[in-house]
C-alpha cells in the first residue's frame, strides 16, 4: 500500500473514504468498502481542537497502515492535522482537498462524520455536491450494540479483549519496542520481552492474557504468548506499568525490535501471591491455558 501525505499525493481519480478510522473496526471496514484511497488525519484532530478531550487511541499509524493494507485498500493520504487545517470551512476542504488535491470522484464516509471549522460539515454537506458521488454508510451494530472506536477504547482498557474483537474483526494489536527490564523472568525461568506501552495509545487493562507474538515484517508462524500487564505485585518494581511477553517455546534475542501482540483472551487478574514458588505455579497453568485458547482460536494465523 502506497503511503502519502496529502501535499505528495499525486493528483487522480479516486475513490476516497475519509475518517479517523481508529482501529479500523467492523463499521470503518463498512466505510472503506469499494474504495481505492482512504483518507485520514494525523495527529487525531482532537488532540490539536480540544486536547483535553483527546482519546487514547486503539491503533498506531503503522498498525492503522497495516490494517488498511491487509483488507486491500492501495493508498493511504494522511492530512498534517494542525491548527491552520482545523479552521478550514467544509467548502474549503472540498474545493481544495477532495477536488483540487486529489480529484476524488466518488465519496465515502460514516453517517456520524463532521468536518470543517468546529466541525460544521457533515454527510448532508458533501451530498450537496454534485461534483463526486457521495455514498454514506449507517452506523454498524452487532448484537445491538453500536460499533464505535469509544466503544472498544472502553472494553480493552477494561481487559475485554474477546468481546472488542467481535466488534475490531480482529484481535487487538499492541506493538512496540522489546526494551531492557530486571530480567528477573530469566532468574524464575520465565524469560519475558518487555514493551513500555506508547504515550496516546490505550493499553488492555491489568492481568494476565493469551496473545498472539508476531516480528513485524517476519514471514514466520505467529508464537503463542502469555502476557502480563500491570505493575508486578509480587515484587518491589521501579519501572510502572509495563508488558510482559513470555514466548512460548521460543527464544531469541529480540531487544530493540518491535514485536506486535495480538490478544485473544485474558486469563486472570494481577494479583500477589504468598510466595514465589506459588506464583511460579500460577505461571506454568497460565502458560497452559495459553496454550489451550491459541489451540482453540480462529485467528492462530495472526491476521
Amino acid at each position: 500500500m502506497k503511503i502519502t501525505d496529502l501535499q505528495n499525493a499525486t493528483r487522480r481519480p479516486r475513490k476516497i473514504a475519509v475518517g479517523e478510522f481508529d482501529g479500523v473496526h467492523l463499521g470503518h471496514r463498512e466505510v472503506i468498502k469499494g474504495s481505492d484511497t482512504v483518507l485520514t488525519f494525523e495527529p487525531h484532530p482532537l488532540t490539536v481542537t480540544r486536547p483535553e478531550a483527546a482519546p487514547l487511541l486503539l491503533t498506531s499509524l503503522q498498525v492503522k497502515a497495516d490494517l488498511l493494507s491487509e483488507i486491500g485498500v492501495a493508498e493511504l493520504v494522511l492530512i498534517p492535522f494542525d491548527d491552520s487545517f482545523a479552521h478550514q470551512t467544509p467548502s474549503e476542504f472540498i474545493d481544495h482537498v477532495l477536488l483540487g488535491a486529489l480529484e476524488t470522484t466518488d465519496l465515502c464516509v460514516g453517517d456520524d462524520f463532521r468536518f470543517g471549522y468546529q466541525a460544521s460539515g457533515n454527510a448532508a454537506t458533501l451530498q450537496a455536491r454534485s461534483e463526486f458521488s457521495t455514498r454514506v454508510v449507517p452506523l454498524v451494530e452487532i448484537e445491538n450494540e453500536i460499533v464505535s472506536s469509544t466503544h472498544i477504547r472502553a472494553l480493552v482498557a477494561a481487559g475485554e479483549v474477546s468481546h472488542a474483537e467481535r466488534f475490531l474483526g480482529y484481535p487487538f494489536r499492541l506493538r512496540g519496542p522489546v526494551v531492557h527490564g530486571e530480567k528477573r523472568g530469566r532468574t524464575l525461568g520465565f524469560p519475558t520481552a518487555n514493551l513500555t506501552p506508547a504515550d496516546g495509545l490505550i493499553c488492555p487493562g491489568s492481568g494476565v492474557y493469551a496473545c498472539l507474538a508476531r516480528l513485524p515484517g517476519s514471514d514466520g508462524p505467529p508464537i503463542p504468548a502469555a502476557v502480563s500487564i500491570g505493575v508486578r505485585p509480587q515484587f518491589d518494581s521501579a519501572l510502572g506499568v509495563i508488558v510482559e511477553a513470555f514466548l512460548i517455546d521460543w527464544s531469541g534475542d529480540i531487544y530493540d525490535h518491535d514485536l506486535e501482540l495480538h490478544f485473544l483472551a485474558r486469563l486472570r487478574g494481577e494479583r500477589r501471591f504468598p510466595g514465589v514458588e506459588d506464583l511460579l505455579d500460577q505461571m506454568r497453568r497460565d502458560v497452559e491455558d495459553t496454550r489451550a485458547v491459541v489451540a482453540s482460536s480462529d485467528t492462530v494465523s495472526g491476521r
